[in-house]
C-alpha cells in the first residue's frame, strides 16, 4: 500500500465516520475523451466533460486516443443515491491486531502517527524469520486474490474473500481501519492508481485491476500488490501491466547494500522513457513492525539522500500511467486515486531485504 509522493504527512486519511461512503460508477468511453477533464471541484457532478470546451493540443488529444478501449471508474452522480458504509468485516478476537487499531472494538485510532527512524532488522534474528513469514503469507494471498479474478466477480466480493482467507492464516489485513480505510484490501481499476475501496462494482471484460495486499502476522506487515487482466484485455492494456512489471524488476535489480536510494527510481524512471510512460507519484515505504516508515522509495529520478545497508527492509511499488501526464485526484470518499485524464495505470508492488551481499525479494 503506496504512501502519497511528499511522504509521512501526506497519507490519506478517511474523514472523520460519516453515514453514507461514495461509492463507484462506470463511464463506457472508447477512447476516455469524454471523461478527460475532471478535476477534485468537478467531483461531485462526475459528469464527463467535452475536451473541446478546453484547450488541448493536438498532441494532447492523440495520446488520449492512444490509451485503448475500456470502462473508466467514476464517482457516483450527485444525483445517485450515496452507498451505505459497510461496517468494519469482523475480525475474531483471538487475531492480533495492529497498534493503530483499537482491539476492543476494531475501530480505528485516528491520529496514529508514522514510526521515525529507518526499517532496519537484525539479520539471521527471530525479526528476519517473522518478517519472511509475514511477507510469504501476503504472497500466497494475493496468488489466491488472483484467482478470483474474472469478468462478473464485484470487488467487494473479492475483497470478502480475501478477509476470509487472510483470518484463517491467523493474520489481520493490515488495511481494515487503517487510518479508517474500510476494507481489507485495495482493488484499483483501470484508471484508478491505488487504494480503490472493493464495492459493488463488477469487473467487465477487459479491465486491468491492482490488488493491494497487505497482511500483519506475528507482529510484522507483510505487503505486496499485482495488477492482473480481466479476460481480453486491448494491447495498450496488456503492454502497459507487462512494463510496470519489468519497471519494478528495474528497481529491484538497482538494489544492494552501499547503494543509494535514489538508484531505485533512476531505474524505474529509465524504463518509464524508454517505453514512454509516466509515473504516478506515490512512493514504496519502510516496512516491518510498523505499517509505513522510513526509507521512502521515490519511483522517480531524484536526489533522495541515503543508502541502503543491510537489514533495510521496504517496498518497491511503481504504478505507471499512459501518457505523459500522472497526475491524480482524490475520489470523495477519500481515498480512490484515480488519473486526472482517465488514463490507465497499473502497479505492481514487492518487499524486499538487503543482505549482506544483495538482495531478497520477500514476495517473489
Amino acid at each position: 500500500m503506496t504512501v502519497s509522493a511528499s511522504g509521512p504527512q501526506s497519507v490519506k486519511r478517511l474523514h472523520e465516520p460519516e453515514n453514507t461512503l461514495y461509492g463507484n460508477s462506470t463511464a463506457n468511453v472508447g477512447d476516455c475523451r469524454r471523461s478527460y477533464a475532471f478535476s477534485p471541484a468537478q467531483s461531485q457532478q462526475s459528469s464527463a466533460l467535452d475536451p473541446d470546451e478546453h484547450d488541448f493540443t493536438d498532441e494532447e488529444l492523440a495520446e488520449i486516443d492512444g490509451f485503448g478501449i475500456y470502462s473508466v471508474i467514476l464517482p457516483p452522480e450527485s444525483t445517485d443515491p450515496p452507498r451505505k458504509v459497510q461496517l468494519l468485516r469482523p475480525v475474531p478476537p483471538h487475531i492480533a491486531r495492529p497498534p493503530y487499531i483499537a482491539t476492543s472494538s476494531c475501530l480505528p485510532k485516528f491520529g496514529s502517527g508514522l514510526a521515525l527512524g529507518d526499517a532496519r532488522i537484525t539479520l539471521g534474528s527471530e525479526e528476519e524469520v517473522r518478517l519472511r513469514k509475514s511477507a510469504s503469507l501476503a504472497k500466497d494471498v494475493l496468488t489466491f486474490a488472483g484467482t478470483l479474478v474474472r469478468p462478473g466477480i464485484s470487488t467487494e466480493s473479492i475483497d470478502a474473500r480475501v478477509h476470509e482467507y487472510i483470518l484463517s492464516h491467523g493474520a489481520y489485513p493490515s488495511p481494515l481501519g487503517y487510518k479508517g480505510f474500510p476494507a481489507s484490501c485495495c482493488t484499483s481499476v483501470n484508471n484508478v492508481v491505488c487504494h480503490g475501496i472493493p464495492d459493488e462494482r463488477v469487473l467487465e471484460d477487459g479491465d486491468i485491476i491492482n490488488i493491494d495486499i497487505t497482511v500483519y502476522l506475528d507482529g510484522y506487515h507483510g505487503d505486496t500488490s499485482r495488477t492482473f487482466l480481466v479476460g481480453d484485455v486491448d494491447e495498450p492494456g496488456r503492454a502497459l501491466v507487462q512494463d510496470t512489471s519489468d519497471a519494478l524488476d528495474a528497481g529491484i535489480a538497482a538494489c544492494a547494500p552501499g547503494k543509494p536510494f535514489r538508484a531505485i527510481g533512476a531505474a524505474i524512471q529509465a524504463l518509464a522513457d524508454k517505453r514512454g510512460y509516466s509515473i504516478a507519484r506515490f512512493d514504496g515505504h519502510g516496512i516491518g513492525t510498523e505499517f509505513h516508515r522510513q526509507p521512502w522509495i521515490i519511483h522517480q529520478r531524484n536526489d533522495q539522500p541515503g543508502y541502503m545497508q543491510p537489514g533495510h527492509c521496504f517496498t518497491i511499488e511503481p504504478a505507471f500511467v499512459q501518457g505523459s501526464k500522472p497526475d491524480t485526484w482524490t475520489f470523495p470518499d477519500g481515498w480512490t486515486e484515480s488519473t486526472l485524464n482517465c488514463a490507465r495505470s497499473a502497479q505492481k508492488e514487492h518487499m524486499v531485504l538487503i543482505t549482506e551481499t544483495g538482495v531478497d525479494v520477500l514476495t517473489a
